[in-house]
């Protein structure tokens, strides 16, 4: 099942989602590109990928902050966060994001959201 060679970048401090994420995706026929950091990422650029799976609570610039820096430069590339910490995930930042999922996630309901995103039919980008 080929996507059309689209990327999703995925940034996550833990080498085993990361992982994880990454054989999720290219079995679902995506290219991923993979960061231990969004500094990685922020050095790498956004002009390369479709769409932003980011971690909350990565160490420095932490999902929320990248998703809105990604959003700045690129207003159309959908961003999902995902975050292990319930309590992250009950604060009103996450409140009413569609693209928020909570670890552990349905793998499936992931890639669900991201076809949809690609189709034009959500974004996770709803403000908070």
């Amino acid at each position: 099942m080929s996507k059309g060679g689209r990327v999703v970048a995925v940034v996550d401090d833990d080498p085993r989602l990361v992982e994880s994420l990454a054989e999720l995706l290219e079995s679902a026929g995506y290219h991923t590109c993979c960061f231990s950091s969004a500094q990685a990422l922020l050095a790498a650029g956004f002009a390369n990928m479709d769409v932003l799976i980011t971690d909350v609570g990565i160490p420095g610039v932490d999902g929320f902050e990248l998703r809105r820096r990604a959003l700045k430069q690129r207003p159309d590339l959908p961003v999902f966060l995902i975050s292990g910490r319930h309590e992250v995930a009950d604060q009103s930042r996450a409140q009413g994001l569609s693209g928020f999922f909570r670890k552990p996630f349905d793998g499936r309901a992931l890639l669900a959201a991201v076809d949809d995103a690609l189709r034009g039919g959500g974004d996770g980008k709803n403000e908070d």
